[in-house]
C-alpha cells in the first residue's frame, strides 16, 4: 500500500514537471523576442535587425571598422580594457560611466555611429552605455553583442593600454 503512493506521488512529480516545461517553452515561444534554448556568444549576432533592437553584426562591425566607419566604445572596466580592447576604442568604464561620459563624448562628433560592446552573454555594459550615449543626443548607437569575445575570434586588430 506505501509503495501504491510513492508510485503515484514520483508520477505526479514528473506530470508537473513536464506541464512546466510544457507552458515554459509555449510562453518563450509566443513571446517577443523569445530567449534562445541554447546560449552562444555567437546567438543573435548575424540575425536580423528588429525595431528597438540596435544590434550590429559582428560582419557589419568588421566592415564599419575597416572603413573607419564608426568608433567604438568599450563598455568594460577600465583595468579590463587596458589589458586589451578593439583598436582605437574608446573606454566607457561601468564604474565611472558618469564621470567619463562627458570626456569620451567629447571626442566622438554628434552624428557619429557608435558600437558599444563588452563581453560575455550576460554582460548588459554596453547596452547601458549604449542608451546612456542615447539619452544624451547620439541617434545612432549600436551594440555588437559578447563584442570582445566575437572580436578576438574573427582575428580582428586589438590593443593594449598601459
Amino acid at each position: 500500500m506505501r509503495n501504491n503512493y510513492i508510485i503515484e506521488a514520483v508520477w505526479q512529480s514528473v506530470l508537473i514537471v513536464l506541464i512546466a516545461a510544457a507552458l515554459s517553452l509555449s510562453v518563450n515561444h509566443f513571446r517577443q523576442g523569445g530567449l534562445p534554448l541554447v546560449g552562444s556568444h555567437k546567438a543573435g549576432l548575424s540575425g536580423p535587425k528588429t525595431a528597438g533592437e540596435p544590434v550590429v553584426s559582428i560582419e557589419e562591425a568588421r566592415a564599419l571598422f575597416l572603413t573607419n566607419g564608426a568608433v567604438f566604445i568599450d563598455a568594460r572596466p577600465a583595468e579590463v580594457y587596458r589589458s586589451g580592447h578593439i583598436s582605437g576604442a574608446l573606454n566607457l568604464p561601468p564604474e565611472s560611466l558618469e564621470e567619463s561620459l562627458p570626456v569620451v563624448t567629447a571626442q566622438i562628433p554628434p552624428d557619429s555611429l557608435i558600437i558599444t560592446y563588452c563581453d560575455g552573454e550576460s554582460c548588459s555594459h554596453s547596452k547601458e552605455a549604449a542608451l546612456e550615449l542615447s539619452a544624451i543626443g547620439y541617434s545612432n548607437v549600436q551594440v555588437l553583442a559578447n563584442g570582445w569575445s566575437v572580436w578576438q575570434d574573427a582575428g580582428l586588430p586589438t590593443e593594449t593600454t598601459p
